[in-house]
């Protein structure tokens, strides 16, 4: 007779494992590509904290909650942007500038501003450059078609300057920043941690001007294709990845957690410590609320910045054609839409 509990026992535990197992393989899964920056650096520590498994076919509470499987890609900043724009991933980190040229071939859905750049992006010069006309004279390095560039231009016409009197000449943040810091360069255009690392690391370095001069034009977002929203479960994975994202954001303002999951934050960004990281949340200050969130994508100062880093990106070439940018709803390249974060009211 106990044989027979036994092997009743073990014939229902097979049959109950069957069904968690065909009902894991039903979860639609979806890929979101992030790369290493303060706000972005919140999904590997989601993952850390079983809020989201960034490993396919396993769910944390917020993707059980939601009824997706949210795949975490993390790899650098342009291999995430080629794997999204191959359509090889649903959704990317990315900043409102970098999303235009991908969305010529692939209609892209802002879903979520994470940050925006409040002087996480900065002109460090030496004590040699003293005015515009002492920079006019030697090399600024930094990254072209990019947030720096942006930066750097924007800062000079601000300043009544013209930037093709300058000489900007590319090159990657890391190895601008290593060369200023051995002396090698007297002017580059970096963010962070590169922008903090030189500060403390050569004696004469200061900043000149930064993002603070423009303040929300550089927008740190979630993007996912219109192709992939489209799908019967593509609402939830957005509102999985937003749903995370402000749980973060409380974790980081709750007195008894937060230090320690901004800890955590810096052990994804760079390595960081907590001092550091303090200074890091200033500078990129996060969308911490739905309601902020709600507030960027619905008011019309977005339509007056997207108008003028389209100009930009066409300026610069950094687009061959003008993307189609809309708000709410429509057909276009672009669209930024806060009806994914009013799902977080409603459920």
């Amino acid at each position: 007779m106990k044989n027979f509990q036994r092997i009743t026992i073990f014939i229902g535990l097979l049959i109950s494992m069957s069904i968690l197992s065909a009902h894991a393989q039903e979860v639609p899964s979806f890929t979101l590509a992030w790369s290493e920056y303060p706000s972005w650096s919140t999904f590997g520590v989601l993952n850390e904290a079983g809020i989201i498994d960034g490993e396919k076919g396993k769910l944390g509470s917020v993707e059980k909650k939601w009824g997706v499987d949210i795949v975490l890609a993390e790899m650098d900043y342009d291999s995430t942007i080629q794997l999204y724009a191959s359509g090889r991933a649903d959704a990317v980190c990315i900043t409102n500038m970098d999303i235009l040229s991908p969305s010529l071939s692939l209609d892209s859905v802002a879903i979520l501003p994470t940050s925006t750049s409040f002087g996480a992006d900065a002109l460090i010069v030496s004590d040699k450059i003293q005015s515009f006309e002492d920079l006019k004279k030697v090399k600024t390095a930094g990254l072209d078609m990019s947030v720096s560039s942006y930066t750097f231009d924007a800062n000079l016409e601000l300043a009544a300057q013209n930037p093709d009197d300058f000489n900007f000449v590319n090159m990657d943040p890391a190895t601008a920043a290593l060369q200023f810091q051995l002396g090698q360069l007297d002017a580059i255009v970096v963010w962070n941690p590169f922008v903090l690392d030189t500060l403390e690391k050569r004696t004469d370095a200061r900043v000149m001007f930064d993002s603070t001069g423009i303040p929300g034009e550089i927008i740190d977002m979630v993007v996912a294709s219109k192709a992939a929203l489209a799908r019967p479960e593509g609402p939830q994975f957005a509102a999985a990845i937003i749903d995370a994202f402000f749980q973060l954001n409380r974790m980081l303002e709750d007195p008894a957690e937060g230090d320690d999951t901004l800890i955590a934050l810096g052990e994804k960004f760079s390595n960081l410590g907590l001092e550091s990281m303090r200074k890091v949340v200033t500078q990129t200050r996060f969308y911490k609320t739905p309601a902020e969130a709600i507030a960027l994508f619905e008011e019309e100062q977005i339509k007056t910045t997207m108008k003028k880093v389209v100009g930009y990106c066409l300026k610069r070439q950094i687009v061959d054609q003008e993307p189609t940018i809309g708000y709410g709803t429509g057909e276009v390249n672009v669209l930024f839409d806060a009806s994914y974060i009013k799902m977080l009211t409603i459920n």
